[in-house]
């Protein structure tokens, strides 16, 4: 049976000997840590102002601050680990072998976070904005970071992924203050044409929300199978369009009937020969 009070003074010997070899790694690693995680704070705020000065969306600071503050969090862990002694080659070689195949099951995912950060940053479109994109038109009521929000006209929720909205053609109705208006309107083979122009160059100076510069343009543009097509076209602010729009195609009707003149419909004359 040992003696307990050598046995006693092997472990304060070997307690003074750890403390001795790895004391000053282990104050130096607490200092680093401390100082490290300072440092990641103060330019996790220093870019937060930076965004607010030029101006960034307010819906993509959280996940930028969000993401440079935990890259920098863990330089500072694996870096105090290193101090240590912890061998970090393999543990980073496990951890990038875990993201890689993470990445790979998420690319999707992945790809429509990018997406939604890219469409922040440039702003091809915002809340409240209409837009057509990806087969669906409507007005944005939400850009999320991994998808975009519309309503449709008829109150009906789209829910776009970003990834492929970001890489695709669309096209934004809200962008310009003015839009312009088509119509196509006939009449029969037969009627005044000059009626008809003067018809409709009057309906258009009647409505206040039609633009006078550029000014409305009448002009003939086809001679159908069933009818003699002209061609309208007038400016107007982009919240009146569809207003002018259905004003126009109303009171064309009306006023065609008073004038006399007729809107043909599709027909076919058939002559029999015995």
């Amino acid at each position: 049976m040992g003696n307990p009070l050598q046995e006693s003074g092997q472990y304060v010997d070997t307690l003074i000997n750890l403390f001795v070899t790895w004391g000053p790694r282990l104050v130096g690693a607490i200092l680093a840590l401390v100082i490290g995680l300072w440092l990641a704070n103060m330019i996790s705020g220093a870019l937060v102002r930076r965004m607010e000065k030029s101006e960034v969306d307010p819906s993509l600071r959280p996940f930028l601050m969000s993401l440079v503050s935990t890259l920098l969090k863990v330089l500072v862990v694996v870096s105090v680990l290193g101090m240590v002694g912890i061998q970090m080659t393999s543990f980073i070689a496990i951890l990038g072998a875990a993201g890689l195949a993470v990445g790979m099951a998420l690319s999707g995912t992945l790809q429509n976070f990018a997406g939604g950060v890219m469409i922040l940053i440039f702003k091809p479109f915002k809340v409240g904005d209409f837009i057509e994109a990806q087969g669906y038109t409507g007005s944005v009521n939400a850009i999320q970071i991994f998808n975009t929000v519309l309503k449709t006209p008829d109150n009906k929720t789209i829910i776009i992924p970003n990834g492929g909205l970001s890489t695709s053609s669309m096209v934004n109705y809200s962008t310009e203050p003015t839009r312009r208006v088509d119509w196509t309107f006939g009449i029969a083979y037969g009627d005044d044409i000059d009626k008809a122009k003067d018809v409709l160059h009057s309906l258009l100076a009647s409505n206040d929300s039609v633009l006078k510069d550029p000014a409305p343009f009448v002009e003939l543009g086809e001679l159908a199978d069933s009818s003699v097509n002209f061609t309208v076209r007038a400016w107007v602010n982009a919240a009146d369009y569809w207003a002018v729009y259905f004003y126009m195609l109303e009171m064309v009707y009306r006023k065609f009937a008073e004038a006399g003149l007729n809107i043909p419909f599709p027909q076919m004359d058939v002559h029999m020969h015995k």
